[in-house]
């Protein structure tokens, strides 16, 4: 099955001007084959008139606890449902994140992820928010159950996960942190530092030790003071390190995001932090056993007030980042190719000739139109 989609500005594609839009892009079974701009077009078995809105990679999202009223902890059903809503909105492939439990409880959800990445490929394997955190700085996690890393459970959750964590989020100013770090990135998992009351410092030993990612930059870990630089200034001075960004305009203004593209716009990974209520309703919902508010789109828990994840899907945070002046095919990178380099599959998140058809058009206002997945509609 081929399909041509003409009409549009082609993002993330080596082969045309981003700023034409008159390109076409042209999908034969599973890749892109070809693209162009302007000329006579291709024949294919479906032909989609983009009607001059934008062709862009599918969406990557490396940090999302769920959505469409299910969490990624809760099993099969729940991962499905929760996919199914994100899906629509873009996102072709997904890590799924993995609230703070018991180490038994984290190794047998990992090794089910594992199961699933073996079933659908579009599932790119774990990420583990917790427990390894700083009690200081927990968000939504349960405190009783932080702890700091040491060789048996990190050993365990490696072994779980057959190949499949893909990165995992800690706090470097925990005993046994450093080791962890290494033994992490020793099987091929990308640790970020986060959940964390690390200062600079503590946070460049982090990345000398091996670290390139930053969970969620600004949220649970010290802001930037003009006397006490923190975690932020750290990640943007290391060009080693991807920095993710939640775009819900919640958890980070979008001047200050706005500032960041401009400090370090190609190593930011725009992420959703989805819980549950993402692509539901307003309402009651449970976050790693803790309870959660849902108003106005805003989650927090109902103990304490802290935010506890977003509602955020990835389209509305590109229409979020554009709207604050970031160029689009800059949005783009940040919301597919950079967040696959950084979990380690640059193979995703472009639409090169060759690379896998993940698309999205989007209409002249970013809001999806269509989406595929390998190139077949989703």
């Amino acid at each position: 099955m081929s399909t041509l989609v003409h009409s549009v500005r082609l993002l993330g594609s080596a082969a045309v001007d981003c700023g034409r839009d008159d390109a076409w892009a042209l999908f034969d079974g599973e890749r892109v084959v070809a693209a162009g701009a302007g000329g006579e077009l291709p024949r294919a078995d479906e032909t989609v008139d983009g009607g001059g809105g934008c062709l862009v990679p599918g969406f990557v999202d490396i940090h999302g606890h769920g959505g469409g009223g299910a969490g990624f902890d809760d099993g099969l059903d729940a991962i499905a449902a929760a996919r199914a809503i994100h899906r629509a909105h873009g996102t072709t492939r997904a890590v799924l994140s993995l609230i703070t439990a018991p180490i038994a409880e984290l190794a047998a959800r990992v090794a089910m992820v594992a199961d699933l990445c073996d079933a659908d490929p579009t599932i790119l394997g774990s990420h583990l928010e917790g427990p390894f955190l700083d009690p200081g700085h927990k968000g939504a996690h349960t405190e009783a159950l932080l702890r700091a890393p040491d060789a048996a459970s990190v050993d365990r959750l490696i072994e779980a996960g057959r190949g499949t964590i893909r990165q995992v989020t800690l706090a470097p100013e925990r005993p046994g942190a450093f080791d962890a770090i290494r033994r992490f990135v020793d099987a091929g998992v990308a640790v970020a530092v986060g959940h964390t009351d690390a200062d600079a410092a503590t946070t460049r030993r982090a990345f000398d030790a091996g670290a390139t990612l930053l969970t969620h930059a600004f949220n649970a870990m010290p802001g930037i003071h003009h006397r006490a630089p923190g975690p932020v200034v750290s990640a943007l001075r290391d060009e080693r390190v991807t920095l993710e960004v939640i775009a819900d305009g919640v958890h980070v203004d979008l001047e200050l995001i706005a500032t960041l593209f401009t400090v370090a716009g190609d190593r930011i990974a725009l992420i959703t932090d989805a819980m549950a209520a993402a692509g539901s309703q307003d309402g009651r919902y449970e976050l790693g056993g803790l309870a959660v508010r849902v108003t106005d789109g805003v989650a927090r828990l109902e103990e304490g007030g802290a935010i506890a994840g977003s509602t955020l899907t990835q389209d509305a945070a590109l229409r979020h980042v554009a709207g604050a002046g970031v160029p689009l095919d800059v949005v783009v990178h940040a919301l597919a190719a950079q967040p696959a380099r950084a979990i380690g599959r640059p193979d995703l998140g472009t639409l090169d000739i060759g690379a896998l058809a993940d698309a999205v058009l989007l209409d002249e206002g970013l809001t999806v139109r269509r989406v595929w997945v390998a190139g077949s509609a989703a």
